[in-house]
């Protein structure tokens, strides 16, 4: 799998509407290339619907989103008019960029070994070089994490809520009595003489 500064490989492939993709169209600008295994998967389309909830804010940004998976441009487009994306696939069949991004791997499933599609996200500077890898993408939170890595944003983080200093407990009465008891001055008790008996005469 490419890293971060490597160049990326030549490729020279179709869109779903028809664009030619290629490192030469990708020059002068600031892209994110995402890579999935297949059309209209449960986990593929929820990182695809949240792609184009998050396109506007790539689009301030100046940052060009593109899917890739070996589908074709067919299957692409379907999959495209079911969600209403509002960004490009790539058709990627004979795995040109899949291949030469390194995410062509080998995959196991209850036991079984098969090559497939790594799930990972490259971020590619003006000059068509590897700003960024995710390779451990959780679908559902994908777009933002790379939303918030292209435009320099921290991720939020939850703020802590303070908790209240717990009041000390009271003592039971008891327990204090004698406490209090021996707080206080106890007086000292009077010694009265006592007369001598008069003598008997």
């Amino acid at each position: 799998m490419l890293k971060k500064g490597d160049r990326i490989p030549d490729f020279d492939l179709v869109t779903d509407r028809g664009e030619r993709i290629s490192p030469k169209t990708l020059k002068g600008t600031r892209a994110v290339i995402y890579f999935y295994p297949k059309d209209d998967t449960p986990g593929c389309t929820r990182e695809a619907c949240a792609f184009r909830d998050a396109l506007p804010k790539f689009d301030s940004a100046k940052v060009r989103v593109y899917g890739v998976s070996a589908d074709d441009a067919k299957s692409h487009g379907k999959f495209v008019g079911k969600y209403q994306l509002n960004f490009p696939l790539i058709a990627d069949p004979e795995r040109q960029a899949i291949e030469g991004f390194g995410v062509w791997v080998e995959k196991s499933m209850y036991g079984r070994s098969y090559m497939g599609i790594a799930r990972a996200t490259f971020a590619i500077d003006a000059n068509g070089r590897v700003e960024q890898v995710w390779d451990k993408v959780k679908p559902d939170t994908h777009a933002e994490e790379v939303l918030a890595w292209m435009t320099g944003a921290a991720p939020a983080v939850a703020t802590p809520v303070a908790k209240k200093a717990a009041p000390a407990k009271k003592m039971a009465a008891s327990k204090t009595a004698p406490m209090k008891a021996a707080a206080k001055k106890v007086p000292a008790k009077k010694v009265v003489a006592k007369k001598p008996a008069a003598r008997k005469r």
